[in-house]
């Protein structure tokens, strides 16, 4: 397994349920996808997550099953906040 950051823009147009967190989580079960982690930029426009997953494939098939942006997806081999600036 590997970390990865997603980049999701317009973070402010979205709008999520415990319905639809809940099918997320399905998804992501079914991908082998793990979040661990989420903030937001200052701005509010873009949200960055951490997820743990074998592949950013992995990561962008369950975004897309889960009609989420994944805009940019980077594989980290550690975080450092300052870098999300």
């Amino acid at each position: 397994m590997a970390l990865f950051v997603i980049e999701r823009n317009f973070a402010e147009q979205l709008a999520l349920t415990k319905e639809d967190a809940r099918l997320v989580q399905e998804i992501n079960d079914d991908a082998g996808v793990h979040w661990l982690f989420s903030f937001l930029s200052a701005d509010k426009k873009k949200t960055y997550c951490l997820y743990e997953a074998s592949n950013a494939e992995a990561i962008r098939e369950a975004a897309h099953r889960a009609g989420l942006p994944a805009d940019v997806i980077v594989e980290v081999s550690e975080i450092r906040p300052e870098a999300f600036n």
